[in-house]
């Protein structure tokens, strides 16, 4: 995965700062964000934050506005993108910003609100049956200029994405978004949400468009195991970062 280019923009009153990975041909990605959803050869992947409150009618122009030319994914979020939080696993590398100010459980009773912010984590919560950490994953951090260390936990989204250096086929694209989704909510069970994410959590996955291409996605296939655990370490680090902010 190229490294990310991180710049910022004055918008809606706020300074915004955006994401943006170079990956240049050869590419196909999978994602369910506005800009460039469904499948198909990318060429560029775009994590924009937009000002809490975000009500514009036109999201897929303005991400369009946002990124440079040729066909790209562009995913929004309310969270401070500088907290970026990246991890890797035997090539499947993953990057995360996390916003929980509004969690959601996906099967919620009809009519009822979803909780406001802030979020707050629920110490010790872990999913039933779930093993203490290992430390077995490569992790880092990504600050950048500007970093919002500072900044109080506001509205947000878990934006996910995950790139590896092999070819997918359509079904293990779809498989493994199904892992990447797994991942991220046994993540945030572990650090005490009781969640399965937020209403608008957006992901994209990055696969080689050449070469033979793996047909399983699933989290015990090779290459799902390695994404599922590289998700679950970005996200797991976003979410005890936000529950620290959240804190203060």
């Amino acid at each position: 995965m190229p490294r990310p280019s991180l710049t910022h923009r004055a918008e809606d009153g706020a300074r915004l700062g955006t994401l943006l990975w170079r990956f240049g041909p050869g590419w196909r990605m999978i994602s369910s964000a506005m800009l460039g959803g469904g499948i198909g050869p990318r060429e560029w992947v775009l994590n924009a934050q937009v000002a809490s409150g975000y009500a514009r009618m036109d999201p897929v122009e303005h991400m369009a506005s946002l990124g440079p030319e040729g066909p790209g994914v562009g995913m929004m979020t309310a969270a401070p993108v500088e907290r970026l939080r990246v991890a890797a696993d035997g090539g499947a590398e993953a990057a995360a910003t996390v916003g929980l100010g509004v969690p959601t459980w996906a099967a919620s009773p009809e009519g009822v609100p979803d909780p406001g912010l802030p979020a707050v984590p629920q110490p010790g919560r872990r999913p039933p049956g779930h093993a203490p950490e290992r430390g077995r994953e490569a992790t880092r951090e990504t600050p950048g200029p500007g970093d919002a260390t500072a900044c109080l936990p506001r509205p947000g989204t878990v934006n996910i994405l995950v790139a590896v250096p092999v070819a997918f086929s359509d079904a293990a694209l779809v498989n493994v978004v199904m892992t990447v989704t797994e991942a991220k909510t046994q993540a945030l069970l572990e650090a005490g949400f009781p969640c399965t994410g937020t209403a608008s959590d957006a992901v994209c996955v990055a696969v080689r468009r050449e070469g033979p291409a793996e047909p399983f996605g699933g989290p015990r296939s090779v290459w799902g195991a390695r994404i599922a655990r590289a998700v679950h370490r970005a996200v797991l680090d976003g979410a005890r970062d936000w529950a620290e902010r959240a804190a203060e």
